[in-house]
């Protein structure tokens, strides 16, 4: 199939660009949210190819574009503008949905979020977690749940720096929504080094001491995984979002897990996997435990990536997505 998809979200495409279709990404002379085009810092195959609106429409006269794969309204309106077709009405589409509720300005209140396709029953809801498909309001809109799936970066855990990492985007503007606050607790039990996009500021916004906290911001995505399996220990301080990509990848790397117990972390951090628990004070004990034992900190760690590749492997993943674009366009 020609499978029309939008980058917007970077590890969730590097896994979906994987299957055996062909995946037409849009492109923008600016690379901007309406055409990034292929990405940059993950690895993606040819089958993954760039096109341009009007390159698009091209294909769409021919019938060449079989579905698309929404993942904001402003896909709707584009496949609109570019392609002249209406989305689950001349063109088999997918609402791809990657966040929790109420993380959008104007999602509205949580639990009573409505879906922005929740009135149409022509567009099914793929939601990456259980979570969100229960605290949506989907309305009359299917829906399915497809699960993460990883590209698998190997068991690399060496756990030779007795340090915790954290991955977190925008921390300074998304604050206490990605756990920013709890910082300085997990720095008085332990170094910490916080991986991510949009760092400068965060030592400054949270008082956080240079020498407590280094910062590493938007390494490519190989380089953060090398660099987090040097860590002890992975910890996840995330208050509300949907299921963060980076914390699947550190139990692939075979990292053990210190986690909030909250959306769908519960789920997919088994107890033999780490700690999760909505107490920030049993976290931090957590942490220390795992700096000062490296051999608890490991038998962990596999047990976090047997967990991983048995919930989130990649060959399940495709084989859902496969199985659900098959549906829509029958």
């Amino acid at each position: 199939m020609r499978v029309l998809v939008w980058h917007v979200h970077g590890s969730w495409t590097t896994a979906f660009v994987q299957g055996e279709h062909e995946y037409l990404i849009p492109v923008t002379p600016d690379r901007g949210p309406d055409g990034l085009g292929r990405a940059r810092t993950w690895d993606w195959p040819a089958s993954a190819r760039e096109v341009t609106p009007e390159q698009l429409r091209d294909i769409s006269d021919d019938g060449g574009v079989d579905v698309v794969v929404l993942q904001r309204t402003r896909d709707l309106e584009l496949c609109r503008e570019w392609l002249g077709r209406e989305p689950g009405r001349d063109l088999p589409a997918v609402f791809l949905e990657h966040n929790a509720p109420g993380l959008e300005p104007d999602d509205g209140p949580v639990p009573h979020t409505r879906h922005p396709v929740a009135g149409r029953d022509d567009i099914p809801i793929a939601h990456v977690t259980h979570f969100n498909r229960l605290f949506y309001d989907n309305g009359r809109a299917p829906t399915t749940v497809i699960e993460h799936g990883i590209v698998d970066p190997g068991e690399r855990w060496t756990g030779e720096l007795a340090r915790a990492a954290v991955v977190t985007n925008e921390p300074v503007r998304r604050g206490r929504t990605v756990g920013a606050d709890l910082l300085p607790g997990l720095a008085a039990v332990g170094p910490v080094d916080v991986f991510g996009m949009g760092l400068t500021g965060l030592h400054e916004r949270y008082g956080l001491d240079p020498d407590r906290v280094a910062l590493f911001d938007d390494p490519p995505q190989a380089a953060m995984h090398a660099e987090l399996a040097r860590r002890r220990v992975y910890v996840h301080p995330v208050r509300w979002t949907s299921l963060g990509l980076s914390l699947l990848e550190a139990m692939h790397l075979g990292m053990p897990v210190v986690a909030l117990a909250t959306t769908e972390v519960v789920e997919a951090v088994p107890a033999e996997a780490g700690v999760v628990s909505t107490r920030p004070e049993r976290l931090w004990e957590a942490a220390r435990a795992f700096l000062d034992d490296p051999d608890a900190a490991r038998l962990a760690g596999k047990a976090a990536r047997v967990a991983a590749l048995e919930r989130y492997g990649l060959a399940r993943f495709l084989a859902d997505w496969d199985s659900l674009l098959g549906e829509v366009t029958r």
